[in-house]
Order: C-alpha cells, then sequence, then structure tokens
C-alpha cells in the first residue's frame, strides 16, 4: 500500500511539472541568500525558512493548504513549496468564486456608476449605501485573496511551473522571508473604488499587488514572474472617461521596508510595476527603503520600474523591453529624496521613446548613472534627461550621497542584457 501511494504522489508531482524522479533535482528550498548579494545581504542576512523541521515543510497544491501553511503569518520557520496552480478565489471545496460570489449588500456596478457620475455626484469622495455596499464587497474578497507571510518562511515554486494567481502575499511587518521561482498573476481588485479630483478627470483605485512589503525587513525575491495575465487592465471598460483598473502594483515596498533583494525576476504587462516608499510625507522612511534590483527584466511596464522616495536603491544590470505600439511614460521615478544607483541597465525601446524618457522626477534632486544601454548605444542617461527637460523640471545632480558595496559581479549591460533575457523569470534557476 505504501508504495502504491508513493507511486500516485510521483505520478500527481509530474503532471505539475515537478519531475518525477527528483532524486538528483537540487532542492532550492533550503537556499539562502548569498553573501553580500545587495542589501538583504546585510548584517544577519537573509536566510528565510531554512532552519525549519520536518513538521514545518509544507508542499501545497490548492489554496486551502497554502493557507494552512501560511499559519496565519505566524514566524515559525516554515518552508512552503507550491506544486501546480492554485488560485486565492477558490473556496475551500474548490470552487472557483468570482465578483459575484464576493458581492454583498446590493453592490453592483451599474448601481455604483450611476451613483458616483461626477456629473452629477461632484468631486466628493463617494458615500453612501452604494460606496458601503463596495467596501463590504471588497472585505470579502479581501478575506480570501490577501495571504499573509510571516517571519522566517520560505516560499518557493517546484519545478517550472509553480504559479499562483488572483493573489496578494502581503509580507506585513516580517523579518526574513524568502519568495522564490514563483508565477504570480493577476491580482485583480473586483471592486475598485471611484477617486473624483478636483479640476481633473479623477481615477480608479485599487487595492492588491501581487507582492506587498508593507514594515517588511531582510526579504529576498528571486527568479519570481509578475504580471497580470488573465486579465489586462487594457482590456478592461472605461468608466467616468478613465480606465477601470483592476491591479495595482506587481510589487510594492513601503511603509519602513527595508533591507530587500530582488534579483533575476521578471515583471511584465502591467502599469505601475514597483513603488519604493508610498508618499511624499512618509518621513519615517528615512535611513529605511534599502533595496536591490538586480538582473531583472521589465517588459510591456508602463511605469514605476522602479518608482523611488527616501531608499537608498542600487539597480544594476537590469534589462527593459517596451514593445512596439506598447503604451510607456518612464522607467526610473525619481520622488522625493531618493537615491538611486544605476549601474549598467539596458533599455530596448520602439523609435518614439527618447532616451530622455526613461526618467522622470517629482521633487527628486539626483539621480547616479553609469554604463546604460540604450538600443545598443551608451548614453549619458543623466546628461541627455538634464538637456531635455531644462526648463520644465529640476536638474538632478550626480551625487545621491552613498556608493553601493553590497552586490554581485556587476556584468556589463551588453552581457547582463544577453543573460537576463535567458535566464530571469520562474522555472528558470540554474
Amino acid at each position: 500500500m505504501r508504495l502504491r501511494q508513493i507511486a500516485v504522489a510521483a505520478a500527481v508531482l509530474g503532471t505539475l511539472g515537478v519531475p518525477a524522479h527528483a532524486d538528483n533535482a537540487r532542492d532550492i528550498s533550503r537556499d539562502t541568500l548569498p553573501v553580500d548579494d545587495g542589501w538583504a545581504a546585510y548584517g544577519t542576512g537573509t536566510t528565510g525558512g531554512s532552519a525549519a523541521d520536518d513538521a514545518h515543510v509544507h508542499t501545497v497544491t490548492d489554496r486551502a493548504g497554502l493557507v494552512r501553511a501560511l499559519d496565519g503569518g505566524s514566524d515559525t520557520p516554515k518552508i512552503i513549496k507550491i506544486a501546480g496552480t492554485i488560485d486565492a478565489n477558490t473556496d475551500d471545496e474548490g470552487h472557483h468564486l468570482d465578483c459575484a460570489d464576493y458581492a454583498t449588500d446590493g453592490y453592483s456596478v451599474k448601481k455604483y456608476l450611476a451613483a458616483y457620475d461626477p456629473r452629477t455626484w461632484g468631486s466628493a469622495r463617494p458615500s453612501g449605501a452604494q460606496e458601503d455596499a463596495r467596501q463590504a464587497s471588497a472585505a470579502k474578497q479581501a478575506e480570501w485573496v490577501t495571504l499573509p507571510v510571516g517571519s522566517n518562511t520560505t516560499i518557493v515554486g517546484l519545478g517550472s511551473s509553480a504559479v499562483l494567481k488572483g493573489a496578494n502575499l502581503q509580507v506585513k511587518n516580517a523579518n526574513n522571508v524568502i519568495i522564490r521561482n514563483l508565477d504570480l498573476r493577476d491580482a485583480y481588485d473586483c471592486f475598485p473604488v471611484w477617486q473624483p479630483n478636483t479640476g481633473g478627470l479623477g481615477d480608479w483605485k485599487t487595492t492588491y499587488d501581487n507582492i506587498w512589503l508593507t514594515g517588511a525587513t531582510h526579504v529576498w525575491i528571486d527568479h519570481i514572474t509578475a504580471s497580470d495575465k488573465g486579465h489586462p487592465d487594457a482590456k478592461e471598460p472605461t468608466y467616468f472617461a478613465r480606465n477601470y483598473l483592476r491591479h495595482d502594483g506587481l510589487l510594492d515596498i513601503t511603509n519602513g521596508s527595508d533591507l530587500v533583494t530582488v534579483s533575476w525576476s521578471r515583471f511584465a504587462d502591467h502599469d505601475k510595476a514597483m513603488l519604493i516608499g508610498n508618499s511624499d510625507s512618509a518621513t519615517g522612511d528615512r535611513g529605511k527603503l534599502r533595496v536591490t534590483l538586480h538582473h531583472n527584466q521589465f517588459e510591456s511596464v508602463v511605469q514605476r520600474a522602479p518608482r523611488v522616495r527616501f531608499g537608498q536603491v542600487h539597480v544594476y544590470d537590469n534589462r527593459y523591453v517596451v514593445p512596439e505600439g506598447a503604451e510607456y511614460r518612464y522607467s526610473l521615478g525619481v520622488s522625493t529624496e531618493s537615491a538611486i544607483y544605476a549601474e549598467n541597465n539596458a533599455f530596448h525601446t520602439p523609435g518614439h521613446v527618447e532616451a530622455a524618457d526613461l526618467v522622470k522626477s517629482w521633487n527628486g534632486t539626483a539621480l547616479h548613472q553609469t554604463g546604460t544601454l540604450f538600443n545598443g548605444w551608451p548614453v549619458d542617461l543623466l546628461a541627455v534627461y538634464n538637456a531635455y527637460n531644462s526648463g520644465s523640471e529640476r536638474d538632478l545632480t550626480a551625487d545621491v550621497g552613498w556608493t553601493p558595496t553590497l552586490h554581485t559581479k556587476i556584468d556589463s549591460a551588453e552581457a547582463a542584457d544577453r543573460e537576463v533575457a535567458r535566464g530571469a523569470g520562474a522555472g528558470r534557476i540554474p
């Protein structure tokens, strides 16, 4: 009987993209962040759940199993291996949940639009029965899709096809977390809120990031793929003359998060990819938000790759791809008191995107950049930006007040461009 159970388990894992005969496969679940690999290597380094005992090593194949393994975001050392595809919008019996299943108290998009049409409602924030119903409905969805990740946790995908969709992995006030080899897609908000803007169009605001670090420290995110796959915002309707957005960030690092390394990952098909520091007024973030981004690919990303406030952020050996016809605003966002140190990054853009478009500043004062490649040609990104924006935005200086010391080997932009194209994303850990 025991042999038969083993055979069945092996067959199941084989259908999930995990080799049935994996005796010689390297177990990445107890890997720790290499020495000097970015800000997350500072001090004690980042070890995740590598110290977990056998009772706290879990292989999960559905949402219910993942919730049990996460243990409410406990700090107990734990390793969670995800096999196959897990849909966060699934009840405990395995039935898919859609937006209608979460809607309550009489909420409907049609009624919401009728209630808060700016032509009759004006510029006040929504309030009343339909906004109350929207909030109640949103709270029901949040119970299912927001998954808390506690300290001393490693989450890894098994094989080459581990997927977590519809989920908001929330690393809140947690320390020592590793997330690797996982395809995270479509953190879809069923209940966006309308935010009017006096004198402007207003906008739709959504809630969920694929991964949200808030007050998190010592976090290593490696070889993930994050996207809107399945429900691109571009295919959503337009309401009140604005795109009815369903997604927020792919990876947001906010509220005093610190000592984070993001490596060999792919961020794709999204508007606002990565926000580091959430508010100009969050002065408590000074001295925090220290983040390293290296060997990542940003593809079909409109903006925030990343946008930075306050933090010392090392951005090196990354690859940026803007396809022909894709919407694009900028890649590097230089905001209040940010200190971005950019080295050897490669950009591929269509003809209508100029080198000066790669940078956007809001109250920023400095950007260090060297070794930038723009469509195969070396470019002084800072000089181009200052020349192009002279008179419209303040010039940026090259002195960001620090020099990175924690990093792996920094390749040329040409070499990194090739290696990232081949090796970034889930399912590509060598």
